[in-house]
């Protein structure tokens, strides 16, 4: 468990409105994922967000993925392999990306939906060659075909995908044999402490509920997840990076410029301003911290699978074993 802090003044009487979206309406007879996220919204909303202040806010709010990618780098270093060229699935402007030497691979791909956000750093942020591919991350087949890459990454940005089982089995068939998936994305217990304040404050003023954070993957889905999309060799663990933020307001403006703002189809286009006050009150009644600031808990989920290739190595069969347990203990 990590805590970072947010130790910055800023005027906490601040409004929050999540993004509106003109995308059409859902097809609810259409065959396909059910459509839980409006991702022409969540795309707006990252443009939106990588280019307030020409990218400035946006990059002072770079510090959770950077905490992310810098332990799923420790991960990359546990694998002893260099490789030609990875795949960073849903990079962003290359939190990961920035971190890879040419010691791990010679060239990185980069790829997401969000353009602004693709080309906010320049190529000389990077130790390695990078090339930049604007395309929807739900797409992937469509963008780099079957059996073409050696490394698939994928740094906190799985959580907006409709279709994850989908999308899992995507990245399994665009590896070549024997290659390697690591990835990390946001869990159910991510911003719990928002969660149930939002949901009490409506409650109170309101007299029911709306969903303002998104449904994530709960931690014991993934490893069957992965195991169904095809991938071996699993490996799968949790951790928790906490945040101190002053107050509601400054944690909902830094979810607002990470471009993290609700994206639910059939959400709320903003949230009244006495519910959020009700809402500070609650947080900080039930999670508040002794000095007044309150704690954000984000829960990330590690994955690292890997393509079947006969060259693996295979399990012994149930039984074989030679070494009495017992004289081991």
């Amino acid at each position: 468990m990590a805590s970072l802090s947010r130790l910055w003044s800023r005027c906490a009487a601040r409004s929050f409105a999540s993004v509106s979206s003109s995308s059409p309406p859902v097809n609810t007879g259409s065959v396909g994922p059910y459509q839980v996220f409006d991702r022409h919204a969540k795309t707006l909303q990252r443009d939106r967000a990588a280019t307030r202040d020409g990218g400035e806010r946006s990059r002072t709010v770079d510090y959770l993925r950077d905490e992310v990618a810098s332990r799923m780098m420790e991960r990359l270093l546990d694998i002893k392999r260099q490789f030609n060229t990875i795949l960073d699935l849903g990079s962003g402007p290359g939190h990961f990306t920035k971190l890879i030497g040419k010691d791990r691979a010679q060239k990185v791909v980069m790829l997401d939906s969000s353009e602004t956000l693709l080309h906010r750093d320049p190529a000389s942020t990077f130790e390695v060659e990078v090339e930049r591919i604007c395309a929807d991350e739900e797409q992937l087949l469509d963008v780099v075909g079957r059996n073409s890459q050696e490394a698939v990454t994928s740094c906190l940005s799985l959580h907006w995908v409709n279709d994850l089982p989908g999308i899992l089995i995507q990245i399994r068939e665009s590896l070549q044999p024997d290659g390697l998936f690591l990835g990390a994305m946001l869990g159910g217990d991510t911003l719990f402490e928002l969660r149930t304040s939002l949901q009490l404050a409506e409650v109170e003023r309101e007299g029911g509920i709306s969903p303002h954070v998104s449904p994530m993957t709960d931690t014991r889905d993934m490893t069957n997840l992965l195991g169904r999309a095809g991938f071996t060799l699993l490996t799968v663990d949790t951790d928790e990076v906490k945040v101190g933020y002053p107050s509601i307001w400054e944690l909902m403006e830094d979810l607002q410029d990470m471009g993290e703002s609700n994206a639910i189809f059939g959400r709320r286009p903003l949230i009244h301003r006495d519910t959020l006050t009700a809402a500070s009150a609650i947080y900080k009644a039930l999670h508040g911290n002794k000095d007044g600031s309150i704690p954000a808990t984000f829960q990330i989920i590690y994955m690292i699978g890997w393509k079947p290739s006969p060259t693996q190595p295979k399990p012994l069969e149930r039984g074989s074993g030679k070494v009495n347990l017992k004289e081991v203990l």
